[in-house]
């Protein structure tokens, strides 16, 4: 769904490069801070955002995905931990858990272990695959509340947008959210500017779409794309030999149970039938040496 179109214009935001240059643009917030706005359904506009080094991993290419993670504070103290992941993960959630649990642990020993007047975290996941299947909403503002859904804490909000579940069209476009959210999932697809949103003319998006558009790139800049993206098909291939890997090993586990058949081993693990046998035949063959 995200895959740069070679003949496009912009480059997709969805992108480590593409994301580094609008959500992580350190020179610039104008864009992060109204999408954080947007995210979180803020009453106010957030006024300045800092980044701050992620503890965790710094701003690092995650090898399972190769998006960049943030992290940043607001002028009233609030913490927001950014992450972005295109390739399905179940568990996402205990990973957000992981970076908010983490945060407030760093606040609390920074308070000398006092736990008043503790700043708000926000741990935002933005994901391209569902992981909230029997959830029809595609953005969902989670924090702590009782059984008659009162709040309890807010201190901790974990913030989830599916963006395969959006599918809105344009002329139903209206809150910042919808058109953060469409942008995201479009911008790469557009090549003319007749075919711009209206809303792209708004400040924050209109320099957010400037960053990832290809025919305004400086030489330096063009540069550091082509570095980008071969930095990250090479973690892509290594990820994919690793994944390789896991499913052989646990192909060669099912074979040896032999409580399956190989068309069910091949569709439960989503490779190809020959595939299997391939993995069958070595096993015959170190059997029989």
């Amino acid at each position: 769904m995200f895959i740069l179109n070679d003949n496009g214009r912009f480059i997709s935001i969805l992108s480590d490069y593409g994301f580094k240059v609008t959500f992580g643009n350190e020179a610039d917030t104008t864009f992060l801070k109204k999408a954080l706005e947007a995210l979180i359904c803020s009453p106010s506009p957030i006024k300045k955002v800092s980044f701050i080094k992620n503890e965790i991993s710094a701003i690092t290419i995650d090898s399972r995905s190769g998006i960049y993670d943030i992290a940043c504070i607001d002028e009233s103290g609030n913490h927001f931990i950014v992450e972005m992941q295109l390739s399905e993960y179940p568990e996402f959630i205990q990973r957000m858990k992981f970076y908010a649990l983490h945060r407030f642990n760093t606040l609390v020993k920074k308070g000398a272990y006092r736990f008043d007047n503790l700043q708000k975290i926000y741990c935002i996941g933005i994901l391209s695959q569902n992981i909230f299947p029997e959830i029809e909403d595609y953005h969902n503002i989670a924090v702590l509340r009782n059984k008659n859904n009162e709040i309890i804490d807010d201190q901790l909000t974990f913030v989830t947008l599916e963006l395969a579940k959006f599918n809105k069209q344009l002329s139903n476009i209206q809150t910042n959210l919808d058109k953060l959210i469409y942008t995201m999932k479009n911008v790469h697809t557009i090549t003319e500017t007749s075919q711009f949103p209206s809303f792209w003319t708004e400040e924050w998006l209109h320099k957010a779409i400037n960053e990832i558009d290809l025919r305004a790139f400086t030489p330096e800049q063009k540069l550091m794309y082509e570095m980008a993206i071969s930095a990250n098909a090479l973690a892509i291939k290594n990820e994919n030999k690793k994944i390789l890997l896991v499913k052989r090993e646990s192909i060669q586990k099912a074979l040896k149970r032999g409580k399956l058949t190989l068309d069910e081993i091949a569709e439960d693990y989503s490779v190809s039938i020959d595939f299997v046998i391939e993995i069958q035949n070595e096993i015959n063959n170190t059997e029989n040496s």
